[in-house]
């Protein structure tokens, strides 16, 4: 017994010795690359061309296989979009079977079968792989594209561009996408209304019969599979694809701008700046310097380690989250750091990105970061390789970009031996920082005035990316008209001033979700100046806030706590229950023109009232409070203006709070009803 305690003494003590050996201070070194086994998938080629690799995994008795038609890119020119009637006429049946018997054996099947222009995907129980892959073989090479089908998806797609239309990030992707590679190049061009009202269905069969062809297609087979079995099935369903002569098309040359610009798109309803820094890069996988680029972009803006996130988010907070990438096609590529800032931080977010990119091209990056971008790229190898899907994906790689044969196995060597000088020379040649375009998408009345004191030249360009002059910043305000006139015509838009001044009280109740969860809104007001807010969650009153005329207090959770002096002066010059008595005492600041329609601003205090020219009616409120990161803008909408007892009131009342939209849903209103002194007690 004794020689068993003083065993287990020696081995603590030991044991401490070595802990007290270890420097938990500093990371650990890197150790010797870990030798990988891709492993290599079956193959075997038709007489069409069409090569096959499987990858036989019999974990799961589940397959998939996916068919990809590696066609070089071709432009559509004033037909943009054909290639997408392709993939989404594909798989409304085929000639031999209906769309709804289709449809229904498949749904029966428990399959997945989708198409794209020049790709198709299937995925079934391994006992139901055989008719699930004939299934789409017939869809694939034996298409209907009927009428019927091709209505419908004109209708989805011109509906789809409308929807589009406003939103500002779908508008600076297309117009960046087209100010980098050229309207004429196919990764420039963008569909249009325009585009695809020229496609007819003889356009759709035209694409399909000219790029649907075997000659540089792979078919990837992954799964619980016989490879000699699934083989001679793929033999016997693709045979009899006919190869056919590839048409190809000289890409115009991609170029960067002699020197840093801004390109400016106005967008008049954007609520925060679409950033990005963009320029073209010439890149193969088979450079010597493919790995370096790799992780400087990493250091740079590969994520939550990255520079451009430490500085644009944490540090600066003007940003949810600030990323860069680089591609490395075999036709064109770019790099492209970007980022959705707040409006009056935009110029200052362009000056922070500028100076993370040049930094890194000219100020060698830490060990630290390298071994940390390093670290990234082995582990998210390491786990990929564990994936069977990967040993495909990794095969055509090297057969599509002409690759060494030991490409993958010598990925991990070649990830670390890259250098601290090897990750400088890779930024100084691949982020022109001096020869970048700076595309930024964002509303100019509040962007614009700064970023003209950058050092950049500053070019207009439109939603459809052509050139255009410099975006009216603001309309004149016609002689006589004050913030009193435009309060006047809001109150006789609404009713009539007479009808207004006779209202002693209101009562309303409006509902909203957050996040799936209802919230009730229960807001009084009465002469003179008096207000009460209450929010209730599920029967229960989250937050409430009263104000009598003279004092207040916020209660929440059961604290209680009364308005600082400052909001209490702010609230004496309401003038409740109609607050817009108390905005004509404002400044009519401006006409601005937003969506097409043009809106007197009036500034009272902190907050801008936005009416519309035409109708007179309320439409927005914009608070600036002061938050932990600076100065920030609470919008509030209303729309949707129903009568209640003559008087106009907005049943819709949207607000802004941080990333969540609410739209609060009116459901009564009342005048001079239910609303007594113990309201605002």
């Amino acid at each position: 017994m004794k020689t068993k305690i003083y065993s287990m003494i020696t081995l603590l003590f030991l044991a401490v010795s070595i802990s007290a050996q270890v420097d938990r201070t500093k990371m650990p070194e890197s150790g010797t690359a870990p030798k990988i086994n891709i492993g290599t998938p079956k193959k075997f080629t038709l007489k069409n061309g069409l090569q096959v690799l499987v990858v036989e995994n019999h974990k799961l008795p589940r397959v998939s296989v996916t068919l990809n038609i590696d066609n070089p890119p071709m432009a559509e020119g004033d037909k943009k979009g054909v290639s997408g009637f392709v993939g989404g006429l594909l798989g409304t049946g085929s000639t031999t079977i209906s769309k709804e018997d289709f449809d229904k054996e498949v749904d029966y099947l428990g399959a997945n079968i989708g198409f794209g222009s020049e790709s198709a995907f299937a995925s079934s129980l391994s006992k139901y792989f055989p008719r699930v892959l004939e299934l789409m073989a017939d869809a694939a090479f034996n298409p209907v594209f009927s009428k019927e089908e091709f209505d419908k998806q004109m209708k989805q797609s011109l509906d789809g561009i409308t929807n589009s239309e406003n939103s500002v990030s779908a508008i600076a992707g297309r117009v960046d996408r087209l100010l980098t590679y050229g309207k004429d190049h196919p990764f420039g061009e963008f569909t249009s209304e325009e585009t695809l009202k020229n496609i007819s269905l003889d356009d759709v069969k035209n694409y399909y019969n000219k790029v649907f062809k075997p000659n540089n297609a792979y078919l990837v087979v992954i799964g619980d599979v016989n490879y000699k079995k699934v083989k001679k099935q793929i033999t016997k369903l693709f045979s009899g694809w006919e190869k056919g002569e590839m048409q190809t098309q000289a890409l115009p040359e991609v170029t960067n701008p002699e020197t840093t610009e801004i390109n400016f798109i106005n967008m008049p309803n954007a609520v925060q700046s679409e950033v990005a820094i963009i320029n073209t890069v010439d890149l193969d996988m088979k450079d010597k310097d493919y790995y370096a680029v790799l992780l400087a972009n990493q250091i740079l803006g590969g994520g939550g380690t990255g520079r451009l996130y430490k500085n644009l988010r944490e540090d600066k907070g003007y940003t949810y989250g600030a990323y860069s990438s680089v591609g490395a096609s075999r036709y064109a590529s770019r790099f492209k750091a970007s980022a959705s800032v707040r409006n009056m931080v935009t110029d200052s977010a362009v000056v922070e990105f500028m100076k993370e990119i040049n930094t890194i091209r000219y100020k060698k990056a830490t060990q630290e970061e390298l071994d940390i971008a390093k670290a990234k790229y082995v582990g998210n190898f390491v786990r990929n390789v564990q994936n069977p899907g990967t040993v495909a994906s990794y095969a055509i790689s090297i057969l599509q970009n002409d690759l060494p044969k030991d490409y993958y196995e010598n990925y991990l060597k070649n990830i670390n031996s890259v250098t601290l000088d090897d990750v400088q020379n890779a930024a100084i040649k691949y982020f022109k920082g001096n020869k970048a375009r700076i595309v930024i998408t964002g509303k100019a009345i509040d962007v614009l005035k700064n970023l003209e004191k950058t050092d950049y030249v500053i070019k207009y360009f439109d939603k459809e990316g052509n050139p255009t002059e410099k975006p009216e910043m603001t309309l004149p305000i016609p002689e006589g008209v004050t913030a009193a006139t435009v309060v006047d015509k809001y109150f006789e838009a609404i009713g009539g001033k007479d009808k207004v001044l006779a209202v002693t009280s209101t009562m309303m109740t409006a509902n909203a979700t957050i996040q799936g969860t209802p919230i009730v809104l229960t807001s009084k007001a009465a002469a003179p100046n008096k207000t009460s807010q209450i929010i209730s969650v599920m029967g229960n009153v989250m937050s409430k806030t009263v104000f009598d005329g003279e004092q207040g207090y916020q209660e929440a959770r059961g604290q209680k706590m009364n308005l600082p002096v400052a909001q209490i002066e702010k609230a004496k010059k309401n003038m409740a229950p109609f607050s817009d008595l108390a905005y004509k005492n404002g400044l009519l600041d401006r006409i601005e023109p937003i969506d097409g329609k043009n809106f007197y601003v009036i500034k009272f205090d902190d907050v801008e009232v936005f009416y519309d020219y035409e109708t007179g009616l309320k439409a927005k409120e914009v608070r600036t409070a002061k938050g932990p990161q600076g100065e920030v803008k609470i919008p509030t909408t209303y729309s949707n203006y129903k009568v209640v007892d003559g008087i106009l009131f907005p049943y819709e009342i949207g607000q802004k709070m941080g990333p969540m939209d609410l739209k609060f849903e009116v459901k009564e209103i009342k005048i001079n009803s239910d609303v007594t002194n113990e309201d605002f007690k």
